[in-house]
This record gives C-alpha cells, structure tokens and sequence, in this order.
C-alpha cells in the first residue's frame, strides 16, 4: 500500500463487544488505541441481542456456565472483571435495566444504551475507531512490531488484538479472519460449530409436529451430559426455545434428547387420582389440564388418548408417563451458523495467558471475546466473557 505506515501502539480488529472493552481499557492506560472492522457500524451484535434490549450480563456467572477444551481458563478473566464490575459501569451511566429469569439482565429501553455507553467511554479516551475497512495482510515485523494492512492504509502496532468473534449470523458480517490470523501464527484453532442454536427434526416428526408451531412448554431438556429447565418452542421447522438453544451447545450430530413435558408432576399418581375420582373422564380430557391438547393428540399414541380412564391399567399411565416425560427425540440438524447466537471452538486457550489473552508463542498478540474457545450458556455469559477477556487483555495490550 503506498505511503508511510500509521504507527500506534495498540490495534485492534473487531468493534465488537470485547474490542470495545479492551479498547477502552488499553487507552486508560495512555496506550494509542486503534479500532478496525469491515462493517459500517460498531457492536452490531449488541445492538441484536436480547431483541434488541441486549442481555449484557448475568447475576450469576460462575465458570460452570462456560464451555471449553479448558474449563479452568476462563475463571481468572471472570474473576478479575466480574458482572458486578459492568453493572458499576451501567449504573455510572444510569442505563435502567431489569432481571428476567435465571438472573438475566436487559436494558429496559435499548440495547442501543450498553453500545453508546462504550463507544462514549472509547471517545472519553481518546479511541480511534475505523469502520468499513477490509484487513488485506497481518504480519510480524523484525523489531516485534506488526504491520497490518487495509484496502486504505497501513498501520503498524506494538499489540495487535483479534476480538473478530465467530461465524454465527453471517448475515451480519461475520467472518473466520481471527482463526485465519491464530493459524497464520501456528496457533491452534479448535474445530468450530454452531451453538445455542434452534434444533431441525426428521421429515415425518416435522409432519407430526409442526401443527403444534408457536406452542411452548416449560420442560426438562437432557442428554447424558446436562439438562436445563426452561421453554421449548414448536417450530414449523423443529423445535426451539431457551432449553433447545442451551442443550443445542452440548448436542453432537446423531445423539438423541429426552424432554420431560411435565417435571413438576408425578404422572402415573395424578393419572390414578383421577381414575377414582373420574373414572369416565376421557385420558386427553385429564391431561388437558397440564398441556395442550395439539400436544397430547401429537405425543400420545394411538386411540389411548381417547379411552376412559377406567378402561386404563397403571401399565398404560406408566406408558402416557414415559411419552411426555421421557420424550426422546433425535433432532435431524441444528439450524447452523444462519441463527446460531454463538460459535463453539476456536482459539486453543492453551495458547493463551489466562491472565493476559496473550499469546504464549507470539509475543504482542491477544485474542478475546468469542474468537477464543470460551462459550458460555444464553443468558448473558457470552457478553460477560467479551467483557471479562477484553478487559483482561486491555491491561497488558
């Protein structure tokens, strides 16, 4: 590229959530700080989160809530900036927000608070912030330095940050550039997959269930690993809802899924109760009261559903028991990175310094946010995460 090289002290590629926060760290500390990215604005991703009322943090990150080829990485990031350091930033700013369940919290009026919040506090310390600008070539100088290159300028740096994200939501922009740069520099990438993502079925269980679109239930959704309690939502495509999104992250291709439809009830002695007390009442009538009918006429088989009470063995309600509590369903497919809300994998974080998001081989460059493999469950972890590792790496960049 012609003409001389921009020099500064700290670059970083990616206006996301961590960038941001790693920008505004780095400059704190009287570092140059520069901001690039291919896209026309900055926190895309924050300002779709939520519905638009971005879930930035949780009352209740712990490192349980992450996923990892390295559990323990995350917890010296998650504890060295922590939710209740963001919320001090929130209320600095007086942004009025709400829990919802689960200790999830939300703006209660945009999602467009939390970004001009950071992008106030980049400007507040003097960030520079260049969007719509394509990275052509990354490359380590002699002196240590980096040289980065655009469509419109060169720059040099003494840190270089990769806070590019993953490949969910390719409709905005995302792209695999910080894989391509940790490869580059022979640092291993973890094989990526989607996740927190909506489930497709088998074409004849998507006939069967997609009368039953828009239903959700609140369920127990578990494979041999983990299990979470929260909706399902029907689907004219399969199934989806925050239990499907969560369990989606620990799903591999060809398992099955068991969805317990009622986990607060005892099935079999709510079924014999009502025998004595309604002997002629119809089996679908009775189990009308805890879900609804589309549901009961889609999952239980055959001409029980329509069969008095009285006419039923206890081995028939353990039967009806076991179809809406242990409800085993093979999903077909997820949906893939088109809804996907995080990306699994990525950067081995045995690459990296816990303390730092540093390279342990390339001194000068860190990676954040959601490049690294670090996922964290819906809810508000994955933000924490670009928050805790942005912030980490902005006291050393």
């Amino acid at each position: 590229m012609p003409g001389k090289a921009i020099q500064i002290d700290v670059l970083i590629i990616g206006a996301s959530a961590s960038g941001l926060m790693c920008a505004i760290e780095a400059a704190k500390r009287g570092r140059k700080v520069t901001v690039l990215d291919h896209v026309n604005k900055p926190g895309k991703k924050i300002l779709m989160s939520g519905g638009g009322r971005c879930n930035f943090t949780n009352y209740h990150v712990s490192a349980e809530n992450y996923i990892s080829h390295n559990p323990h990485f995350c917890k010296s990031a998650l504890s060295r900036y922590t939710q209740w350091d963001f919320l001090a930033l929130v209320n600095q700013y007086q942004i009025p927000f709400h829990e919802r369940s689960h200790g999830q919290l939300f703006c209660n009026e945009s999602a467009k608070d939390i970004l001009n919040m950071l992008l106030s506090e980049c400007e507040k310390n003097a960030v520079t912030i260049k969007l719509k600008t394509e990275i052509t070539s990354v490359k380590k100088l002699d002196n240590d330095n980096f040289q980065i290159e655009t469509q419109a300028t060169d720059y040099t740096c003494q840190s270089l940050v990769i806070a590019t994200g993953g490949l969910s939501i390719p409709k905005m922009c995302a792209t695999p550039l910080g894989y391509k740069i940790a490869e580059q520099f022979d640092i291993k990438v973890w094989p990526t997959t989607a996740g927190l993502v909506a489930f497709t079925l088998q074409p004849e269980e998507k006939e069967r269930f997609s009368p039953l679109s828009g239903i959700a239930i609140e369920s127990v959704v578990s494979n041999q690993r983990i299990s979470f309690r929260e909706n399902i939502l029907y689907t004219h495509r399969g199934l989806s809802g925050p239990a499907i999104l969560q369990i989606s992250s620990y799903w591999q291709p060809g398992e099955s899924i068991s969805i317990n439809l009622l986990p607060d009830l005892n099935l079999v002695e709510v079924l014999k109760e009502a025998q004595q007390q309604h002997p002629q009442q119809q089996l679908k009538n009775c189990l009308a009261h805890h879900l609804p009918k589309r549901v009961i006429d889609a999952l239980v088989k055959g001409s029980l559903s329509d069969r008095a009470l009285q006419t039923l063995s206890h081995k028939e309600f353990k039967s009806v028991a076991e179809q809406l509590q242990n409800w085993i369903i093979k999903p077909n497919a997820t949906l893939g990175y088109r809804t996907a809300e995080v990306t699994l994998g990525g950067v081995d974080c045995d690459a990296l310094s816990s303390r730092s998001m540093e390279s342990r081989t390339v001194p000068g460059l860190f990676f954040i946010g959601e490049v690294v493999d670090v996922t964290g469950w819906l809810g508000g972890y994955n933000f924490q995460w670009a928050w805790s590792s942005g912030w980490c790496a902005g006291q050393f960049a």
